[in-house]
């Protein structure tokens, strides 16, 4: 069974995309704050002795800043899969402000992550994102021995553990099996 550490980006900075009115998916390329380039060294530090051999990320821009920095210090290679993105508030990407996120965030919680019984939503089932993370990490795992740092988002982590309070910088630890399909 493979070992994976999953890790939450560090806190990014928005205001660069907050003050030139960016909607939807524009979000997505909001790099770390200064905080939050810390926490991917300090993560780095605390992670170095798993004696990680492999590091894919999410393709949003704070998870990659973080991967960049986390890589560089434990001399791994970044591979990137689309599939480690975060949690879409509208599949359709065209979501306008932080208040629209917002709102699909409380109905996301309200029905616990799925669309009520007949109904779909804009926003993304955690059903779906628990599906294409772990064929994202059997993709990663099938191709290494050693353990697996991958770098994504809070709700990605909660798909995955159940956890759901996944701090900026902070790490859960995941062990998969490929075998079963199913994270332990």
């Amino acid at each position: 069974m493979t070992q994976i550490y999953l890790v939450r980006h560090g806190e990014p900075d928005y205001e660069p995309i907050d003050s030139r009115g960016l909607p939807g998916m524009a979000a997505d390329s909001a790099p770390l704050s200064a905080v939050g380039m810390k926490q991917a060294e300090e993560l780095a530090d605390l992670l170095g002795g798993i004696r990680a051999t492999y590091l894919v990320t999410s393709p949003l821009t704070r998870a990659l800043h973080s991967a960049a920095i986390i890589g560089h210090r434990l001399a791994l290679g970044v591979r990137v899969d689309y599939d480690l993105r975060d949690w879409l508030p509208d599949q359709t990407g065209l979501w306008r402000s932080i208040t629209d996120v917002h709102a699909a965030q409380a109905e996301f919680e309200e029905y616990d992550g799925e669309w009520p019984e007949g109904v779909q939503r804009p926003w993304e089932p955690l059903s779906q994102v628990r599906e294409r993370a772990r064929a994202a990490l059997a993709r990663h795992t099938a191709s290494t021995d050693g353990p697996v740092l991958a770098i994504t988002h809070a709700t990605v982590i909660r798909a995955l553990t159940g956890e759901k309070d996944t701090a900026h910088g902070a790490h859960e630890y995941y062990r998969y099996d490929p075998a079963s399909d199913a994270g332990v």
